[in-house]
């Protein structure tokens, strides 16, 4: 069942947590009552030990004795087993359950948009789906049989207890309740301790990704003591926040042994009372030190279901704020399909800003026609790249409003708006996969031989035939194991093969040399023909193909035309150009 964020808003951590249950409820209900038999054989094996002892003993029921005890001896082994089906299939349902919860958490954090990963770092969301869910998994598992164990058998035990010496129960009663409030008091602030754990394991995560993701860099400038020592400073700050949970675990688990045995120490003292008095005999109090040691196996369990249950909900805290976030980008209620596109594209009165009250564009107007190539330049930070971003819709416009062949970009699906523009970037980001698989993402359901056409379009055919794995080679992270414009081809191919209507080249070849940048430029001049394409450029020669050149500079549209036009006009158009001719001669 797919659930909307909310659902998450609108229920408590428990409520959406059961909820995980119920797509596994059998493995669950098996689980469970597995649990109800171990906790009754528990609770039986003292109450027919002082039968045995009390009764079959004393009239020489030796026969009978020796079967009853090979009765239990065949419960046990029973018992036994039924722990083999808790641990592998109990295990088996807590997975299914962090497998469901990963996935819907996936699938949230792949509705975000743009802005929610300009704030978070990939290293604390890959914290949040990998090391909070384990424990959410060990919490699904062993929390409910534990508590269900524990339960049946510290409330049947005190039954028991009461049949046997009402006074001695009493005893019990009087130092339980001060242990139930030691686990909670304490539970409560172990659960406090361990969501500033899981804070600080998400920032290691973070600065982990961070040094490996910046691995060569850190090398090229010789500066691994620099992130040894960023890592060194977060794994103390770890260090620190685990520490204290451990001193709060030893402080549960000191007062927890210190009642647990003042509870043996009480029993046995009363009971030895009893006996000179004459109120009890040996046996009784033989079988009630018998229950005393089976109520202290399952309060134990109750500590470490504290514990689980602290870590657990600590993850499982931190998954439901996430899961709370509402994305900022959602298709209208009414949202259609783009159908077919043309490809004409208008942007009215635009004005747009990343954080309030700083304006990147302001009151921005244009029109490109269906199959118009458009080149958008402009000293950087000007606002090109960012206009470009608002026609697929990465982020909403603050005012006006953008339109493909006349309609709203936010009144149609985003998944048709995504289908239909294709988008080059100068930072490619490659999949650590084949070549093959890398290109097919621009279109999951295309042959082999698309494939290789699509290559062929982008000039990488050649290139990839003479590597030795041809199209099964591996491009390594991020395509570190290919050149720079092996990168751009590989990506450009994909855009061939998802053949979109609009295309984006969004500084597509500003990091390359001259003469990669002139076998790419063919490529991207061979893509562009029949669509409509926006050029966002800096250097100024790779805007020949384009029909009209916008000049952008302080969030504005400062001039608009055709190379010659500009050059005539004599204004920052041809200021950049004269500097970066003046820098081509030098």
């Amino acid at each position: 069942m797919r659930r909307d964020t909310r659902y998450y808003q609108q229920h408590g951590l428990l409520r959406i947590f059961l909820s995980y249950f119920g797509p596994h409820r059998r493995l669950f209900l098996l689980d469970m009552l597995c649990a109800l038999f171990i906790g009754a054989v528990d609770l039986i094996f003292p109450l027919i030990s002082r039968r045995a002892i009390n009764t079959m003993l004393p009239a020489h029921a030796y026969h009978t004795f020796f079967v009853v005890m090979g009765i239990m001896a065949a419960a046990y082994l029973v018992r036994a087993f039924f722990y083999y089906i808790i641990a592998y299939y109990g295990h088996t349902f807590g997975i299914r359950v962090e497998a469901d919860i990963r996935r819907d958490l996936f699938r949230h954090m792949q509705s975000l948009g743009y802005e929610f990963y300009d704030h978070n770092r990939t290293g604390q969301l890959m914290s949040r789906l990998t090391t909070d869910l384990f424990e959410i998994t060990e919490l699904a598992h062993h929390g409910p049989e534990d508590l269900m164990i524990s339960l049946l058998t510290i409330v049947g035990a005190l039954a028991v207890m009461f049949t046997i010496e009402w006074r001695l129960a009493l005893v019990v009663c009087v130092i339980l309740p001060i242990l139930l409030i030691v686990v909670i008091t304490r539970r409560r602030k172990m659960s406090r301790v361990s969501r500033g754990v899981k804070k600080r394991t998400a920032a290691i995560n973070a600065e982990i990704e961070s040094s490996l993701s910046g691995i060569r860099t850190a090398k090229a400038f010789a500066n691994e003591a620099v992130e040894f020592g960023k890592f060194s400073e977060a794994n103390d700050r770890f260090k620190v926040s685990k520490r204290e949970f451990h001193r709060e675990m030893g402080i549960f688990s000191g007062s927890l042994e210190f009642f647990l045995s003042i509870l043996s120490v009480a029993v046995i003292t009363v009971g030895g009372t009893l006996i000179m008095q004459g109120r009890m005999d040996l046996v009784d109090l033989f079988t009630f030190s018998l229950y005393i040691s089976t109520f202290t196996s399952p309060v134990r369990k109750l500590v470490n279901f504290a514990e689980m249950f602290a870590n657990g909900f600590a993850g499982l805290g931190r998954f439901v704020e996430l899961m709370r976030t509402e994305p900022k980008l959602r298709d209208a209620p009414d949202a259609k399909a783009l159908g077919h596109v043309r490809g004409s594209i208008d942007v009215e009165d635009v004005s747009f800003s990343y954080e309030e009250n700083q304006e990147v564009l302001e009151h921005v107007t244009l029109h490109v026609r269906p199959g118009e190539t458009v080149a958008v330049v402009g000293p950087s930070g000007g606002g090109k790249s960012t206009l470009c971003r608002l026609i697929p819709r990465f982020y909403d416009v603050t005012s006006g409003r953008i339109c493909i062949d006349g309609q709203d970009v936010r009144s149609v699906t985003q998944e048709s708006l995504h289908h239909a523009i294709g988008v080059v970037q100068q930072d490619v980001f490659l999949f650590a996969d084949t070549i093959a698989n890398n290109i097919r993402y621009g279109r999951p359901d295309a042959t082999m031989e698309e494939i290789r056409e699509a290559a062929r379009q982008a000039e990488i055919y050649d290139d990839i035939m003479a590597m030795p794995d041809g199209f099964d080679t591996y491009v390594g992270e991020r395509g570190t194991l290919l050149s720079g414009g092996q990168k751009q081809r590989v990506s450009i191919a994909r855009i061939f093969l998802k053949n979109p209507p609009i295309l984006i080249l969004d500084e597509a070849t500003s990091a390359l040399d001259s003469v990669t940048e002139s076998k790419i430029q063919h490529a991207l001049d061979h893509l562009a023909e029949g669509r409509t394409t926006l050029i966002i450029a800096h250097r100024l020669s790779t805007i020949r193909s384009a029909s009209r050149i916008l000049v952008v500079a302080d969030g504005r549209i400062c001039e608009q035309g055709t190379h010659e036009e500009l050059m005539r006009l004599g204004g920052l158009y041809a200021t950049l150009r004269s500097t970066q001719d003046l820098s081509s001669a030098e």
